[in-house]
């Protein structure tokens, strides 16, 4: 246990920051760094963060939106997200917003939403920072999708999408996230759960 607190206190120096790239939701810079005591240049990429939603229908049923993404040149199943429109917007605003956006469905209010989880999606090389909010009682509303944007919305059965998930279907990093914990914290009937209740 000690080796492991050593190791968690030793020092890593920043000793510059370069800006390599700056594109529309990303900025790359080089670091050089000094870790155990040698030097290197380690990526890192600023993203300024992101809110996404499980929207739950009165059914129970998940709606969830396939869409195009270029970085695996495929379409994915995937919980409505999007990122912030200034970085110090309240993430729950954002993700208000990105429901109603993506899958023309609203709550009556910001407060309709409730938080289930902040993950962090990339911690190698990347910032980006993601909470993660539930939705019920939807309001059917319309979608205001950007130009470039494909968006086709479907509601699904959390245990098929958790299929998904063990398949390998889905390997979105949030969606995987927050259907577990939905599952998790709204569905479980765990026996061992309800003895230790």
């Amino acid at each position: 246990m000690g080796d492991k607190i050593e190791q968690e206190n030793l020092p890593v120096v920043r000793l510059d920051r370069q800006l390599k790239y700056q594109g529309n939701i990303l900025k790359i810079y080089e670091d050089t760094v000094v870790a155990n005591g040698h030097e290197a240049h380690w990526d890192y990429i600023h993203h300024d963060g992101a809110a996404a939603v499980l929207p739950v229908t009165d059914d129970g049923k998940i709606l969830m939106v396939r869409q195009y993404r270029n970085a695996l040149d495929r379409f994915t199943l995937e919980i409505p997200a999007g990122k912030l429109d200034e970085p110090d917007e309240p993430k729950v605003e954002c993700a208000y917003r990105e429901l109603e956006e993506e899958t023309g469905y609203r709550v009556e209010n910001q407060g309709k939403l409730e938080y289930l989880m902040s993950l962090n999606t990339t911690v190698a090389f990347c910032d980006e920072a993601i909470d993660i909010f539930v939705a019920h009682h939807l309001i059917p509303s319309r979608q205001h999708l950007d130009e470039d944007e494909v968006i086709n919305v479907e509601a699904w059965e959390l245990k098929d999408l958790e299929d998904l998930i063990y398949n390998g279907t889905i390997t979105d990093g949030k969606t995987i996230a927050a259907i577990m914990a939905y599952a998790r914290k709204y569905r479980s009937t765990d026996k061992r759960d309800e003895a230790l209740s």
